[in-house]
């Protein structure tokens, strides 16, 4: 399960960051570019952190296949995309759920302290679309108004809390990415936001 979210997420991300990159009327190049990094780019940070080198997608070239895979898929099928906000949103979001989850896991497997496990879930599922919104010349979103980063910190307390009910690790995966999904499809559907700071 958890190798099959990490996958999930990653297809995810590529596609988020091709679809960005499209809408912004990057070449080809530009496109695959914006879906490698958005895709990598959480996990890259995660590794060097945690002293995990060489980085994962340069361990396991499964990883790259499937950025291959969603770049290709977005491009082919971007005309069905017709709502072409929408799909970006619905695959961030997938991306964020799942990319959370593997920021706490691979937290655990080095022994960190539940309270940097969160630090890193929330980077990993965040810093790729923080490099997808600066190339493309775009406030992050998790620097915006939007409940973002604060969702994925939300996820890990959730986690953390479950896991105290010793369910099955398959169950414990599944139920956190869903309810962070959940919640960052509630918040936008009802405009739950962060107050921004008046400059006055």
């Amino acid at each position: 399960m958890f190798h099959l979210l990490d996958i999930v997420g990653t297809m995810a991300f590529a596609m988020s960051g091709a679809l960005t990159a499209m809408h912004k009327k990057l070449d080809p190049f530009g496109v695959f570019i914006i879906a490698f990094v958005t895709a990598v780019g959480g996990g890259t940070l995660r590794d060097v952190l945690i002293g995990r080198t060489p980085v994962g997608w340069m361990m396991n070239l499964q990883y790259v296949y499937v950025i291959i895979l969603g770049f290709g898929l977005a491009i082919l099928f971007r005309k069905k995309f017709d709502k072409l906000r929408t799909s970006l949103f619905l695959f961030d979001t997938i991306g964020l759920g799942v990319f959370t989850l593997i920021g706490l896991e691979k937290g655990l497997t080095v022994g960190l302290h539940p309270v940097i496990c969160i630090a890193l879930g929330t980077m990993t599922a965040c810093f790729g679309g923080v490099i997808r919104d600066i190339l493309c010349t775009e406030i992050p979103t998790i620097f915006r108004r939007e409940i973002y980063a604060t969702i994925c910190i939300f996820g890990g307390i959730i986690f953390f809390l479950l896991r105290k009910l010793n369910l099955e690790d398959d169950v414990l995966y599944l139920v956190t990415s869903l309810i962070i999904i959940a919640i960052r499809l509630l918040a936008v559907k009802y405009k739950w936001y962060l107050k921004a700071f008046d400059h006055k």
